[in-house]
């Protein structure tokens, strides 16, 4: 069998891309890696954040719908994203920068078992640095030197993402059954999942709550994609969502990765995407995120899809 090393990417819904913009890249001090649109309807911008290539793991993307209204927070959604920093003193320097900067957030906590400092972006996406205590973090992640955050306070990728859902046992039927998951700790009320275990970086915390589902809006987050290696696992886990009786997008090529798409039991939307060929199969390192870059099937339309855009810079 084998086995999910972590994270991919995680994708949320934007009402504005200028402030989306302003905030992940001078606020949060992350790279943009690419400016894109949705495959599926090139009318809204799809921008991905993260390192200086926009590794697998460090990406935060976000689809643009000018018109979605607000979030109706609740049940059977991913409900937090964990940011890995390095140390405590980096909490510390976080919390006097949101507090500069008036971001909304908490005091510094435990999370998971962690320290860490709970916040909002300004569309109400809520967010966690998490102190990553010195740990070793993935060769291949790579430090943007230019980001606006010192270097030794800066976010290094995603951690623990949070899943709020009416059933953890069917939850852990995705997580534990199909894909292998250790289960670390358990409660009545809450459940924790590593990937690998041990790491932070494949990590999923399962909170148990009833009521009505989350309505989604502005600051919600879309799905989460979590890392295969290369097409062949893709294929296997393709092979398995079906044999388990779940449904299956099937392959889709979106050119920088490979991936698919399902839903487990509680409704929550898992991509599966495969680490290459990555955001410089049409930029160089060095100009990634800059242009609007367009998979070649969008090409003969770059016209017509600028004109509908509104520019970010």
């Amino acid at each position: 069998m084998h086995q999910i090393p972590g994270h991919h990417h995680i994708s949320m819904i934007t009402k504005n891309a200028q402030l989306n913009n302003q905030f992940y890249r001078e606020v949060l001090g992350l790279r943009r890696v690419k400016k894109t649109v949705n495959q599926d309807d090139p009318s809204m911008y799809h921008l991905f954040y993260g390192d200086l290539t926009g590794s697998a793991g460090t990406e935060l993307s976000f689809f643009e719908m000018p018109i979605v209204g607000s979030t109706v927070r609740g049940t059977n959604a991913i409900t937090g994203i964990g940011l890995l920093v390095p140390s405590l003193q980096s909490l510390d320097y976080w919390k006097e920068r949101f507090v500069a900067l008036n971001v909304k957030h908490e005091d510094i906590t435990t999370y998971a078992g962690r320290e860490a400092l709970p916040f909002e972006d300004p569309e109400g996406l809520r967010l966690i640095l998490i102190n990553n205590q010195g740990a070793d973090i993935p060769e291949y992640w790579e430090a943007w030197e230019d980001s606006v955050v010192p270097k030794e306070y800066r976010i290094l990728g995603m951690g623990t993402v949070e899943m709020t859902v009416r059933s953890i046992d069917t939850m852990a039927k995705t997580l534990k059954d199909m894909f292998g998951y250790t289960e670390v700790s358990r409660s009545e009320e809450e459940a924790i999942y590593q990937s690998v275990s041990g790491e932070v970086l494949g990590e999923i915390l399962v909170k148990q709550k009833d009521g009505p589902r989350e309505r989604p809006g502005r600051g919600s987050i879309h799905h989460l994609a979590i890392r295969v290696k290369n097409d062949e696992e893709l294929t296997f886990w393709d092979e398995a969502i079906k044999a388990r009786g779940l449904s299956s997008s099937g392959i889709v090529d979106r050119y920088y990765f490979k991936s698919l798409y399902f839903r487990e039991s509680n409704g929550i939307l898992f991509e599966i995407a495969t680490d290459g060929p990555g955001f410089t199969a049409d930029s160089s390192v060095e100009s990634l995120g800059i242009e609007l870059d367009l998979p070649p099937f969008l090409e003969d339309r770059r016209e017509e899809i600028e004109a509908g855009l509104t520019p970010l810079d």
